[in-house]
């Protein structure tokens, strides 16, 4: 097999999810991209069977050589000129992003559009679609569900690296306000109405907002939920504040009914000691596996649409996640 081409391979989500590919996949050759090349070595190096190259994004040929054979690319990295997209399409090569928010997914849809010409996994979620994955898993118990809440919270030194804090703030930046789905309508709510409280696992409330992200349509769609909405906070981790590292957060809240009508809650809560690195690496390495795995067709893919969410719960357990149902 070619090898999969990360992009932004050196960087915490890259990196994070080579090292997963290698641990599932040992044979499985991977090039590693960036603009320091150095560092990029340094990471190949660690890993094995691994190559490190230099990547322009502002290049049509991303600047990579011209007998490079690869047999996925990864954006670990904003694919901010679409170049990595590009060069996926013009090579018949599934392809993975991360980095988009739900604002600013549009060119990437239309460029599919325009061109299906590759399988394009959209996985711009919360930990490349765990989030939704998770809230799937939890939702195959109900008849039917009629209100589904998913709160994260990110400790403050838990940003990521350079690349992901300047993705934060674009993102963020992007729109103040956030989408819901209210009696089956998707809105935007902005303002007061988007301002919201957040309990960590031990109980102190942090000040949240409901913002726009991709979760919130693919976990409406995919269950038929009337009422979704996404909440986030920034603060002090239960974790850290338990004098350990940084922690990270996810409540998944569903409300239905269960089998022959009964009324039914599910409290789903998810939390990893060593914070969102180790889940947005499996989240990205899950969608690795499965474009390299039974052929999936050119076009648009979002990943409850491809991935298994009992297989990605049981990955996430044995990634050391806790998470506990009640």
């Amino acid at each position: 097999m070619e090898p999969v081409l990360i992009m932004g391979g050196s960087g915490q989500a890259g990196a994070g999810a080579a090292a997963v590919l290698r641990r599932w996949h040992p044979e499985l050759p991977l090039t590693l991209a960036g603009r320091d090349l150095d560092r990029a070595r340094k990471v190949a190096d660690g890993l094995g069977a691994a190559t490190a190259v230099t990547i322009d994004l502002r290049r049509d040929d991303l600047g990579l050589p011209e007998d490079g054979k690869y047999s996925a690319v990864v954006a670990a990295v904003w694919d901010s000129h679409l170049n990595g997209l590009r060069y996926a399409q013009g090579h018949g090569l599934p392809y993975l992003s991360i980095s988009n928010g739900l604002v600013d997914l549009a060119p990437e849809v239309f460029a599919v559009a325009q061109r299906a010409s590759a399988p394009v996994l959209l996985a711009s979620h919360s930990f490349a679609g765990l989030a939704v994955l998770a809230a799937l898993d939890a939702a195959r118990r109900f008849e039917r569900i009629d209100t589904i809440r998913i709160t994260l919270i990110l400790d403050e030194l838990d940003a990521g690296g350079p690349a992901a804090v300047a993705d934060l703030d674009r993102l963020m930046a992007a729109t103040s306000a956030g989408l819901v789905r209210r009696d089956g309508v998707f809105a935007w709510v902005d303002g007061e109405e988007a301002r919201v409280e957040v309990a960590t696992e031990d109980g102190v409330v942090l000040p949240g907002q409901t913002i726009a992200i991709p979760d919130v349509p693919s976990v409406a769609l995919a269950t038929g939920a009337p009422n979704v909405r996404f909440d986030f906070a920034v603060g002090e981790s239960a974790g850290r504040r338990g004098g350990g590292p940084a922690s990270v957060e996810v409540r998944i809240d569903l409300e239905g009914t269960g089998p022959g009508g009964t009324p039914l809650g599910v409290s789903r809560r998810l939390a990893h000691p060593e914070g969102q690195r180790p889940l947005t690496a499996l989240g990205i390495a899950l969608g690795v596996e499965r474009l390299l795995g039974e052929p999936v067709a050119p076009g648009v893919h979002a990943p409850e649409a491809l991935l298994d969410p009992v297989l990605a719960v049981e990955r996430m357990v044995d990634a050391g996640t806790v998470l506990t149902d009640t």
